[in-house]
Parts: structure tokens; C-alpha cells; sequence
């Protein structure tokens, strides 16, 4: 009888499913956006410190992002940046500023050095848009004077970074967000350069 109950046991939870579900595993994406030249640093030019980057509504979570026909916001469980995106951003505005020529440093916070000038920016989108074949990334920045006068605004702005994107696969809107980051920080390197 116990024999009997026992492999009624197992054939029902074979039933049911147990145990045949594949595992899947969640993969992590780098956000890398790189200048692809990289100047020297100007010699006496003005000191900047990039301060960390708030994560704006929506923007708290690693998983990739897209904005479905209907206007919602879909977040991929699986699919995941391999840090979170304000945080990636901060990291890829810094590096690609301190590439551009227009500093003679540029710095993260907890330096020790004086900064001459302050950027704080805030990351409001980074998704695709399928049905417009694109990648967009926003965020909103402001560039500050900090003299010992009093801090001055010299620069407030929301920029847009956009890029196409190839397919639907997850390679291709990683590599399509990592590609409008990218142009989100030549648009920032564009405003900090023309700023008056």
C-alpha cells in the first residue's frame, strides 16, 4: 500500500511539471559608452568634479527597459544591466569628459582637490523604443561656478541621447542603449563646451 501511495506521488508531481522547467539564468550587460578619441587634458584649464547621478522615477532597477505600443514601460527580469544605469551614466559622463580636452581634471566625489566647476545630473530615461527602431537616454544637468564668491549656475539642461536600434534581441537593445549613451555625453561634452 505505502509502495503503491509513494508512486502515485511521484507520477503525479512528474505531472504536474516539477522538475522540467528549464532554469534560466539572468544575464548582465555592461554599459560602457567610450569617447572614441580621447584628448589630452588641458593644461591650467578648469577643474570639474562630476558629482554622483541620481536616479530619476523608474530608473532604480537594472532590469533593460523598453516602452511598449501602448505607452507602458516593460522591464526585463533576465536581462539586466551589470550595475544600475544612473550609476553607469555617472561613470560614462566623467570618463568621456575627462577625455574631451576641456579640463585639466576631472573628478569623482571624495576627491580632495578644488573644483572650479560642478556637474549634477539626474537619469530620466534609458529604454527602447521599438516602434520608433530607436534607443533614447535622458537626463537632466546643471553645470555650477564654485568660487569662493558663492556657487553661480552657468548651465541647466535636459539633453537626449538617441540611437537606432538593429532587432528585437536583447544584445540588440543593450547595444543600442549603450550606443544613445554615448550620444548623451557628446550632447553633455556639446553644452559644457558651448557654455559660454
Amino acid at each position: 500500500m505505502r509502495r503503491r501511495m509513494a508512486l502515485a506521488l511521484a507520477l503525479g508531481l512528474a505531472g504536474c511539471g516539477l522538475g522540467t522547467r528549464p532554469y534560466l539564468e539572468r544575464r548582465a550587460w555592461p554599459l560602457l559608452a567610450r569617447r572614441p578619441q580621447a584628448l589630452p587634458a588641458r593644461p591650467g584649464g578648469p577643474v570639474l568634479l562630476v558629482r554622483s547621478f541620481a536616479a530619476g522615477p523608474g530608473m532604480e532597477e537594472r532590469g533593460l527597459q523598453s516602452v511598449q505600443p501602448d505607452g507602458s514601460i516593460h522591464s526585463e527580469f533576465y536581462e539586466q544591466w551589470s550595475v544600475l544605469p544612473a550609476q553607469a551614466v555617472e561613470e560614462a559622463v566623467r570618463g568621456w569628459l575627462a577625455d574631451a580636452g576641456l579640463f585639466s581634471a576631472v573628478l569623482a566625489p571624495g576627491s580632495r582637490l578644488t573644483a572650479d566647476l560642478v556637474l549634477e545630473g539626474e537619469l530620466d530615461a534609458l529604454w527602447t523604443v521599438p516602434a520608433e527602431h530607436l534607443a533614447r537616454a535622458t537626463a537632466g544637468v546643471t553645470l555650477v561656478a564654485d568660487a569662493a564668491a558663492g556657487t553661480r549656475l552657468v548651465l541647466q539642461q535636459r539633453v537626449v541621447g538617441e540611437a537606432p536600434l538593429a532587432g528585437a534581441t536583447p544584445p540588440d537593445a543593450a547595444g543600442a542603449m549603450t550606443a544613445a549613451v554615448g550620444d548623451l555625453c557628446a550632447r553633455i561634452e556639446a553644452a559644457v563646451r558651448n557654455r559660454g
